[in-house]
């Protein structure tokens, strides 16, 4: 294999993250706080001269660590300074914390009385025990900064900027390298130019991606295309790579378009001229490979003045860049996005490199070289990299080998993938370097969410603030520009809980790395590694100090870290067994040993946490605590010395009754979570004195002096979602005025929620929510429980809602209208449910329904609305002069819609582009209207259907019955009947019923719930099915299976799961079901007179999945079945006690499932 040599930019050591360390702790030293308790303990000297040695080392920095590079000596230098930097930094948090304490200790943060104030605590003890720990640090700096000077080291404000070695690239395309994949890019890029012809002035196409991805590749294809080489009469292609010089540049450009070199002097007036001269009214495309710069000014008031003054209609100028910061600046089109290669065009690419050196493509080989392209992860560079490196193995051990190995570690991934990579890298500030390497503490794949990550980077100081950027916006902008520079990827809102089988869910934004981009992290940073990892390289990983395991492992560390003093732990519960772990009990030994490990913790994640762990926290340093789904009933009043505190999460601590009495000293909290905190009943006092928060998920309101709505007064930076429960306990309406809601505007979310007080006083509750006015940002609101008879004034002016994307009104019983959102161009998603004075959907329309001749479009927006338990609700719209409107409302734009348990709803709006649909308990006519619909083809989109109704299906015209009597609904997939239903039936099918059955002939899905006219199996409903993959039938407690001797093909062929659950009655299953050869799950739970399984079982040769709950009365297996099902791979019984004592050890069954993986039977 041949190996190329590093470019000296691309070579970044894992100390270049030293910089950002040195110059946070000498940030440390100069504050404020800081500074004021060492004067008071006199030790402000020795404070200085910590600080100048840090700033006297960060200026030496940038030399010392290319010295490192060759010299060991300096590396190892490199190494004690990090090990010192960290424990100044654990000193100088000393001081800070003190300071702290004393403030909150005296309620004011005047550096008078700090210095006043005498504590309990022995302050000759403090300083004397400071003083020590403070000189050992000076000392150990003292002596590196002594070794420093003897290096020779330049100082980085005296050195001369440094040349980086330009990237050349040219335009010519190799025709012997076949290209895989990028086809389609190439069309529609192509396709892009030659729609720009008509364009008068410059247009500007940027291909953006992260490094490695062959954006150079793609625009080498469309420079070269035969359509593009005739479309325009000059073409030109520069390499910009990083020197981005404008005069350099513009040069290049002149010389390309006059195919020679010449003399030009380098005035900017002067190159104006020339490229007037040589490119004039020519129509060009310009290719710029390879863009760093990001200074939207250079661009827009230095090149782009040049570039785009020169040209004839419809040139271009294609811009290639890996970063979508330098896309967004230069583009005039919309960019171009290249992505990663799929599935089939990584293998073409890679099996083409692999298999071309003589190398047999053998299965063995295949399936190896398969899982490899998948930790490639469709980035060519990779891709080709690794097939150039197997091409000369021949040995299946050979490709195992490097299979198990990162590709980061190999001799390719080395030399040829990380430093194209790093150079991306080598351009993040200092900051984004230690947020990006911190990432390399999660595993490979792993689901980050963003707001957890930004907290984590806090809690660890890798941002300051900056400007008028506090840290959760620093943070917010780093997350995003890691983002748009794919350092992260694949961003999307996902719904998540705290904790594994946590009941509180939430949306929140996630994100992965590519494994590429984690092995990067991992090459830059020695400082995050597993238990797993450290176990293996114990002696290798000193410096680790960020590590997340699971709870089982979590015991390990205490071996493991000895010597080692983390700043991270994370042990969420993430998995079964983590859920269902209990840790041990530890001594008195084990609990020192631990206290070691975790002297310097910054974060700490244990959810559920144990009472070990808490003991062991040093609370002095800890910024991040996450104790979710714990089972604390009341916080301990040792949370309020945590004095550095900014995330606290307690999400699923649902027996939690009551926080800590002093919580308000807490002044440097800035994110707690109380999510699913369901026995809360008051917040602590004087809560308002947090008014650092900017997270806060829930209030609960109380009546005590310092606990009522008005400690939200002074909470100015809240933002996201807010929860106000309990508010029957506000006093009046002036009391929740002071809420001051109405200038919050950074929250997006509101939930009002009214206690079991709620109908006492019902004139009281309306003064209330007409004083909690929001502002009108807000984009999701939901009341639960109001009072009232009437909404509030400020709820009837369409402009409070512009923002609106979601609506939620429940347990209002006395409510008799809704927010006036109909006409909202937002709203996207309206839940009504259990309000029993609501008659109207949308009132005062003030549109004439007589005089309307096309539908009346209400929710112009909305995509989802669901209406539950609404035993009033009649009319969809009227005007305001009362006149109904139902026949003329559609709902343009709506997807989903719920009905249920509205009685009196007779009529179904227009809602012509519908994909899932349930009605339930509506009145019969709506019920007409549906089968109608179905009938008449009127929901071509329709996927999922929902129907539970006793009504008879209405009959249509014979006509219309002959010419739509056959046609399918196309896209159904999904049928789900529930409750008592009119199209399942004892007896024959009627006509109109098979009609409808008919035109379900496309489900692949059917569910039967609830279903009490069920007492069959439905053979004649599933002969309509033909392409029915899962059928599921619960608890449907007629239903007994039993069928007619002509009816033997009960279920269809194509059937692939089979669940019957909780059909008391059944004693009998179908008796064909030994027929489904493509059956791959059969359930059967809580059968309880089911008492045997049918014969002719064996015929399941596809069954991988075998599950057999609560059926008592089955005893055993039909005779040989368990020897006839080859593809069984999990087996499951429970609560049969008979059948499964035969298939435990020493049981008749036990030797028979030997071969079967996975096997789960209760004792």
């Amino acid at each position: 294999m041949l190996q190329f040599p590093i470019p000296p930019i691309c070579k970044i050591m894992a100390e270049s993250l030293l910089l950002p360390l040195v110059r946070g702790v000498a940030g440390k030293a100069a504050d404020a706080l800081v500074e004021t308790v060492t004067r008071m303990c006199g030790l402000d000297d020795d404070r200085r001269t910590l600080e100048r040695h840090l700033l006297a080392v960060e200026c030496k920095l940038a030399n010392a660590e290319e010295m490192s590079e060759t010299n060991g000596y300096v590396k190892s230098w490199m190494k004690e300074l990090k090990s010192v930097a960290y424990e100044a930094d654990d000193v100088l948090d000393d001081f800070q914390y003190e300071a702290l304490r004393r403030q909150s200790k005296i309620g004011k943060s005047t550096t008078h009385k700090v210095l006043g104030y005498i504590t309990r605590q022995s302050p000759l003890l403090f300083r004397f025990e400071m003083s020590r720990k403070l000189k050992n640090v000076l000392e150990k700096i003292n002596k590196l900064v002594e070794e420093m000077n003897k290096f020779g080291l330049e100082n980085s404000v005296h050195r001369g900027k440094r040349q980086n070695p330009c990237r050349q690239t040219h335009s010519k395309l190799d025709d012997c390298t076949k290209i895989f994949g990028r086809d389609d890019d190439k069309t529609v890029v192509v396709k892009q130019l030659l729609g720009l012809q008509d364009q008068q002035k410059v247009q500007v196409l940027p291909i953006f991606g992260m490094g490695g991805l062959g954006k150079t590749t793609l625009a080498k294809m469309v420079y070269n295309e035969r359509e593009v080489h005739e479309h325009f009469q000059l073409k030109m292609w520069h390499c910009v790579s990083v020197n981005f010089d404008i005069i350099d540049l513009v040069k290049a450009i002149a010389e390309l378009a006059t195919n020679g070199s010449s003399a030009m002097l380098g005035s900017i007036e002067l190159l104006q001229k020339k490229l007037d001269e040589v490119i004039g009214q020519k129509r060009f495309l310009l290719v710029l490979d390879d863009v760093w710069n990001e200074d939207k000014r250079i661009w827009e008031d230095e090149l782009k003045p040049l570039l785009c003054s020169v040209g004839g209609p419809g040139s271009v100028i294609v811009v290639t860049c890996r970063s979508k910061q330098v896309a967004s600046i230069m583009c005039t089109v919309k960019p171009h996005e290249l992505a990663f290669l799929s599935e089939e065009g990584s293998w073409e690419l890679f099996s083409n490199r692999a298999f071309s050196n003589g190398v047999d493509e053998q299965p063995e080989l295949v399936t190896i070289g398969r899982r490899i392209v998948n930790k490639c992860g469709g980035l060519p560079l990779a891709l080709k990299t690794m097939g150039g490196l197997l091409s000369s193995k021949q040995k299946v051990q050979e490709w195992k080998a490097i299979e198990e190995s990162n590709i980061g570690d190999n001799d390719g991934g080395k030399y040829e993938v990380m430093p194209i990579l790093k150079l991306s890298y080598k351009y993040l500030s200092s900051e984004m370097k230690q947020c990006f390497a911190f990432c390399a503490v999660f595993p490979k794949d792993y689901e980050m969410e963003k707001d957890r990550l930004i907290q984590l980077w806090m809690a660890n100081g890798f941002i300051q603030e900056e400007g008028i950027m506090d840290l959760v916006q620093k943070g917010e902008f780093i997350f995003d520009e890691l983002v748009w520079r794919s350092f992260l990827q694949d961003k999307k809102v996902a719904i998540k809980s705290a904790i594994y089988h946590g009941d509180t869910q939430y949306k929140t934004f996630v994100c992965k790395m590519h494994d590429l981009m984690h092995d990067l992290a991992k090459n830059v940073t020695d400082e995050c590694a597993s238990i797993e990892e450290l176990s293996q390289q114990k002696a290798l990983l000193k410096g680790v100090c960020h590590m997340k395991t699971s709870k089982a492992e979590f015991e390990r560390i205490n071996g493991l870290c000895k010597g080692r003093k983390l700043r991270t732990l994370l042990a969420p519960s993430e998995s079964w067994k983590d859920y269902k772990y209990n840790f041990p009990s530890k001594s008195h030994k084990d609990i020192k040993e631990l206290q070691q490990v975790l002297a310097s913790l910054r974060a700490l994640n244990c959810s559920p946490s144990p009472i070990v762990i808490c003991k062991a926290i040093n609370g002095k340093h800890l910024r991040y605590l996450d104790l979710s789904g714990s089972d604390i009933v009341r916080l301990p009043d040792s949370i309020c010395m945590l004095y550095n505190l900014q995330t606290l999460r307690l999400i699923d601590c649902q027996k939690l009754q009551q926080l800590a009495e002093n919580m308000a000293r807490l002044r440097k909290l800035t994110h707690l979570y109380l999510s699913g905190c369901g026995s809360l009943r008051s917040m602590s006092p004087n809560f308002g004195l947090l008014n650092n928060l900017h997270i806060l998920t829930t209030f609960v309101v109380d009546t005590g002096d310092g606990l009522g709505i008005e400690q939200l007064k002074e909470l100015q930076h809240l933002s996201n979602r807010l929860e106000l429960l309990n508010l029957s306990k506000i006093k009046s309406g002036e009391n929740a005025k002071e809420a001051n809601l109405s200038q919050k505007k950074n929250i997006s979310e509101l939930l009002f929620s009214w206690d079991q007080e709620r109908y006492d006083k019902p004139n009281g509750v309306e003064e209330v929510l007409q004083c909690l006015e929001p502002h009108s940002n807000i984009q999701k609101f939901e009341i639960r429980g109001y009072g009232g008879l009437q909404i509030s004034q400020w709820m009837r002016k369409p402009q409070m809602f512009d923002s609106l994307r979601e609506l939620a009104m429940s347990n209002c019983p006395r409510c008799r209208s809704i927010p006036v959102i109909w006409f909202s161009v937002s709203l996207k998603i309206l839940s009504l449910q259990k309000m029993d004075n609501l008659t109207t959907l949308c009132n005062n329309l003030d549109v004439k329904a007589g005089g309307c001749i096309t539908p009346l479009q209400i929710f112009p927006r909305l995509k989802k609305m669901r209406l539950i338990r609404l035993p009033s609700l009649e009319i969809w719209a009227e005007n305001s002069v009362g006149e109904l409107s139902d026949n003329l409302v559609t709902f343009p734009v709506l997807e989903e819609l719920e009905i249920k348990n509205c009685p009196k709803l007779a009529s179904i709006p227009v809602i012509p582009i519908i994909n899932d649909l349930s009605i339930v308990g509506v009145h019969s006519t709506a019920v007409g209207l549906v089968f109608m619909g179905i009938h008449l083809g009127s929901w071509p989109f329709l996927a999922s259907l929902t129907l539970g109704s006793l009504e008879d299906i209405p009959m249509l015209p014979l006509e219309a019955q002959q010419s739509q009597s056959q046609m399918p609904l196309e896209k159904l997939e999904r049928l789900y009947l529930e409750g008592p239903n009119s199209l399942v039936t004892s007896s024959g099918l009627s006509r109109s019923q098979l009609m409808v059955w008919k035109c379900f002939s496309l489900v692949e899905q059917l569910t039967i719930h609830r279903c009490s006219n069920l007492v069959r199996w439905p053979t004649e409903e599933l002969r309509c099915l033909d392409r029915l993959r899962f059928l599921w039938i619960k608890k449907c407690d007629n239903l007994e299976g039993k069928t007619s001797s002509c009816e033997e093909e009960t279920l269809p062929l194509s059937l692939e799961e089979l669940l019957i659950n909780d059909c008391h009655s059944v004693v009998t299953l179908p008796p064909n079901l030994g027929n489904l050869a493509k059956l791959r799950r059969l359930g059967l739970s809580h059968c309880i007179r089911l008492k045997a399984l049918p014969d002719g079982m064996c015929g399941l040769i596809s069954l991988r999945d075998l599950e057999i709950h609560g059926c008592p009365a089955v005893e055993k297996f039909p005779h040989g079945l368990l020897e006839r099902l080859p593809a069984l791979e999990n087996i499951s019984i429970f609560e049969c006690p008979e059948l499964g004592r035969r298939c435990r050890e020493d049981g008749e069954y036990f030797h028979l499932l030997t071969s079967v993986p996975h096997k789960y039977i209760d004792f």
